[in-house]
């Protein structure tokens, strides 16, 4: 499983925003976008140099934009992410929309949203250490795209564990959306149905995206 190893700070940099990938230390004053808002590069801390910041942002700067924000929060590389949109294309309704469901109900991205984990890197890792049982399956496999009525379990093996025997203490503090249905005291969740537009992150624009791989 291929995954991005490097200074996931310069991400946030880059896009000019908090994508909150560090989990709790992005709410802590230590988060590096606190002290170094401006892009990484020789020009980031100056846009008037080079070609940053020179002129109107064209079309395709800000599809690419789009793209790259969403790519970035969910932790999707781009083979992946543009076969999320052929998919998504061939599904009915409204193609961006389609993209946006795909993203969340992804196994990782639903423990993140359950509070299981402070994190989407985090998620991936517990999934990719089979601490989950979906519908009776282990499952290790972090991008695996759950269904309404999917029971997510955290699996016994596992709960003995520190970070599960702390897990309740920590999630009791998360919301979780309502198109997912949680248990802390048997450690389970469900998915109750698909999300809305107004249940996914108002900062990413699917029009854009959809733009982008429409060119």
């Amino acid at each position: 499983m291929a995954k991005y190893i490097g200074p996931v700070c310069r991400l946030c940099r880059r896009e000019g925003e908090k994508l909150f990938l560090k989990g709790e230390r992005c709410f802590s004053p230590k988060c590096a976008f606190e002290q170094r808002s401006f892009p990484p590069g020789q020009h980031g801390k100056n846009p008037g140099r080079g070609r940053r910041g020179t002129g109107r942002e064209s079309d395709y700067a800000r599809q690419l934009r789009a793209k790259q924000r969403a790519r970035r929060v969910y932790g999707v590389f781009e083979r992946q992410f543009r076969r999320y949109y052929g998919i998504a294309l061939k599904h009915h309704g409204l193609t961006g929309l389609n993209l946006l469901q795909i993203l969340e109900t992804r196994l990782d991205n639903v423990v993140y949203r359950l509070g299981f984990a402070t994190s989407r890197a985090q998620a991936r890792l517990l999934v990719s250490h089979g601490h989950f049982i979906v519908n009776g399956r282990r499952l290790n496999v972090a991008s695996t795209t759950l269904e309404a009525g999917d029971i997510l379990q955290v699996r016994d093996g596992s709960r003995d564990t520190t970070y599960f025997k702390e897990l309740g203490t920590l999630a009791e503090t998360r919301n979780f959306p309502a198109w997912l249905a949680r248990d802390l005291k048997n450690m389970t969740g469900t998915v109750q149905r698909l999300p809305e537009r107004a249940e996914i992150d108002g900062n990413l624009n699917e029009q854009l995206i959809v733009e982008y791989y429409s060119r």
